[in-house]
């Protein structure tokens, strides 16, 4: 029989339990899934969260392959079929507007807008299907490197050993402190304003992005008719944003998304985070790797966030189960750099071009916005390198 391996991820988020139900499909791994939080529960009769996420078609097939997407698209998905983006400079019907649709790509809809606890539930419900052992409330309470691998303590007073340890607990990764990996961090000087909305006119199965001088403001389609707006803006106007009446909310939003969408009225939670981009000085060690948040953050002015976790977890996975195919191990560091090398590149580079977008967009410079206007006229139309940018941003080939 073949030998097993033991593999113990950390960190129960999206990309934690995707990485963990793609290695529970070969069943010479052994997956345990810890978590310190408590178990994500979804309530299809509660409002829709405030945590959502744009969900491109590469992670749909993802989702798909784990079992987990049906659940999810019957649930609360919703699809967006259009994109519209223009600066603050211009209108949303200008020449420099960019204009996105499913159609030209042969495609149903662009992307889905999903919220984060749905998709936990639905691959969790995946996941209790198999044999991975799933540990919420189960915080890592110590982390030591023994030789090329790494023993694991965690709250019940349980030791693992693992020959493959996963991080994949977020921003503030824990195994990647633990490992003595640095991190290169760059605030944007920015917080996220998130909430729900009525519209005035319907959003059309559209999504829309104004860049204003202070950051992008993003208008995401719910199921529901409303939008979830994201605005990136001063900590100040985002804090002022929180406390305000809702007449006064709705007069300050309506006039910064230039009323393409009528009146928008305040019809949910509201809430703010800081907003900052990071990056592991690396990915991998003998016997460890970490994906998603745990290895880089984006600004979410493109939604690209969990797309590239989910991007890390499918890559992770392939090269890992092609490496037991071939009779190595799991946690060896030659096997780990190949997905170090193959997901690295193509992290940075879309953290290197969000950051540059969200820089150039919001300097107040009116020369610069007048070449910002041009640059984009002659993007809408560049056929072919317009075409590869969008099927790279939405994971298709």
């Amino acid at each position: 029989m073949s030998e097993r391996y033991d593999v113990l991820v950390a960190g129960g988020g999206m990309v934690g339990l995707a990485v963990a139900g793609l290695f529970a499909e070969d069943e010479r791994l052994r997956v345990t899934l810890v978590d310190a939080g408590k178990r994500p529960v979804f309530d299809a009769g509660a409002d829709v969260s405030l945590r959502v996420s744009a969900i491109a078609p590469g992670s749909v097939a993802m989702l798909s392959s784990l079992g987990a997407w049906g659940a999810i698209e019957s649930t609360r998905a919703c699809p967006y079929r259009d994109m519209r983006v223009w600066d603050a400079t211009g209108s949303v019907d200008g020449p420099e507007t960019l204009s996105f649709s499913a159609a030209e790509f042969g495609l149903a809809q662009l992307v889905f807008i999903v919220e984060n606890v749905l998709i936990q539930h639905a691959l969790l419900d995946r996941l209790d299907r198999t044999r991975v052992d799933v540990r919420y409330e189960t915080p890592i309470s110590s982390l030591q490197r023994e030789g090329c691998r790494f023993t694991v303590r965690v709250g019940t007073g349980e030791t693992f050993h693992p020959e493959l340890l996963i991080g994949a607990d977020g921003a503030n990764s824990v195994v990647r402190g633990s490992a003595g990996i640095a991190v290169r961090s760059w605030p944007h000087a920015q917080k996220g304003f998130v909430t729900c909305l009525e519209t005035g006119l319907g959003h059309h199965d559209t999504a829309w992005q104004r860049f204003l001088d202070t950051g992008p403001i993003g208008m995401l389609p719910l199921s529901d008719g409303r939008i979830s707006i994201v605005w990136s803006t001063t900590p100040a106007q985002a804090d002022e944003a929180l406390s305000m009446a809702d007449d006064a909310l709705a007069d300050l939003l309506t006039d910064v998304t230039d009323g393409v969408l009528g009146r928008l009225v305040p019809a949910g939670p509201r809430g703010a985070f800081p907003l900052k981009s990071q990056h592991a000085a690396e990915y991998v060690q003998d016997g460890m790797a970490l994906v998603g948040d745990s290895a880089h953050t984006v600004h979410p002015l493109a939604g690209q966030g969990v797309n590239l976790g989910f991007a890390d977890a499918g890559e992770l996975a392939r090269i890992v189960i092609a490496a037991v195919d071939a009779g190595e191990n799991p946690g060896d560091l030659p096997t780990l750099r190949r997905y170090e090398r193959a997901r690295r590149g193509a992290n940075r580079t879309m953290q290197g071009f969000v950051s540059g977008l969200n820089r150039l967009f919001s300097n107040r410079s009116a020369p610069l916005a007048r070449l910002r206007g041009i640059g984009m006229y002659l993007f809408n139309r560049s056929g072919p390198i317009r075409a590869r940018a969008v099927q790279t941003a939405l994971g298709i080939r």
